[in-house]
């Protein structure tokens, strides 16, 4: 295997000259920087009913979980997250797993096991994406947000199918047209599998999520997926749904089985965040007045820009180069954006995307408006 190490370098200089070298930029605890980066929606990562409930349970349970949650991991406090999970989306039960992208993994792998044929959105994020790679189940490829175009595709594969979607999509922010996808599904006893990451919070009553607010919640033909590092500020991620699914994935899901189990006291934290994204509908219409001012500043610049279903903005940039250059002036003015690029960007262009944070202060998040317009290629 010699010459391997020689040929990661040439690997890496084709990508520096395509503008898609990747750096970590480790942070301070206290950084100055307005963060329109991040996915904090709700700015409930440094609550102070959110630390104090994370410390209690970290000093009951220690620092980790110590095991899988078969093994050893699973405690009170993944217990009662679940139960309220369950509750908060209208699903009769819920898992929490360590991560949002291993839920994913899980639950497309999970579904595809009982399915003939993957329908995926074009636009998908990489965790679903891979789940149907490692499905070893036929995917097909729908064009993005077109219920006719699934629809197309069910009656031309027969046996039982999967479809999977995002509600708000990571990269554009756009939402998804969720209950004409399950009249699709529904009319051709299809499954309905909805990554609720970037809605959860943000969309439905009480900000149950995209699922909800389209009326699908509780729905036996409906799975959800989301994680719990955006709106409520923490880490891991949940499959909510029927309960035999539920019990499914506990007997046979490798990504549950085979994991340490998420720590008890970001589990905690987490049920606390929970507690509070319930009655947050200040936060939520807070965010939705932020979106306009947004789209409004951006937009007056010459910027097109849609009005976000949830949190998320995109502004389009000339290429990967200038959207690098673009997003580090920015950070050089004290302004953190996410720079987006092939292949995060399912389309091939790059843009900044902006994410809305109620933690922000007013005065901050119109200084960082015009920080982005002034910094613009």
């Amino acid at each position: 295997m010699s010459g391997w190490l020689e040929e990661l370098d040439r690997l890496a200089e084709g990508r520096a000259k395509a503008g898609l070298t990747r750096r970590l930029r480790p942070r301070p605890a206290a950084g100055s920087a307005v963060d329109l980066a991040g996915n904090d929606y709700l700015g409930l990562s440094a609550h102070p009913r959110v630390i104090e409930a994370s410390a209690r349970a970290l000093s009951s349970y220690g620092l980790g979980a110590t095991g899988s949650r078969l093994v050893r991991g699973s405690t009170e406090a993944h217990a009662e997250l679940e139960a309220a999970l369950a509750e908060w989306l209208g699903a009769p039960a819920a898992l929490v797993f360590s991560s949002g992208y291993l839920a994913n993994l899980a639950a497309v792998r999970g579904l595809a096991a009982l399915c003939d044929v993957i329908v995926s959105d074009a636009y998908n994020h990489a965790s679903l994406i891979d789940g149907c790679k490692m499905a070893g189940t036929k995917t097909v490829v729908a064009p993005h947000n077109s219920p006719a175009s699934v629809a197309s595709i069910l009656d031309t594969h027969g046996g039982r199918a999967v479809v999977v979607t995002e509600s708000v999509f990571s990269v554009d922010g756009d939402l998804a047209p969720l209950a004409e996808l399950h009249e699709v599904t529904a009319a051709r006893g299809a499954l309905l599998l909805v990554d609720d990451a970037h809605a959860l919070g943000l969309l439905g009553s009480e900000g149950a999520g995209g699922v909800a607010a389209a009326g699908l919640a509780g729905r036996s033909d409906v799975v959800v997926t989301a994680t719990l590092s955006k709106s409520l500020g923490g880490a891991g991620g949940v499959i909510a749904g029927p309960a035999q699914f539920v019990r499914h994935l506990v007997d046979t899901g490798r990504t549950f089985i085979y994991d340490t189990a998420l720590p008890p006291g970001v589990a905690a934290g987490v049920h606390e965040a929970l507690r509070i994204a319930r009655a947050a509908d200040d936060r939520r219409a807070l965010l939705a007045a932020r979106a306009s001012q947004a789209v409004a500043r951006l937009g007056a610049a010459g910027f097109e820009v849609a009005t976000p279903a949830a949190g998320v903005l995109s502004v389009l940039a000339p290429g990967p180069d200038a959207a690098l250059a673009w997003a580090a002036d920015c950070r050089d003015r004290g302004v953190a954006v996410g720079c987006f690029r092939p292949p995060s960007t399912p389309d091939g262009s790059s843009r900044l995307r902006l994410t809305l944070n109620a933690g922000v202060t007013d005065l901050d998040f119109a200084r960082a408006l015009d920080v982005i317009v002034e910094c613009s290629p």
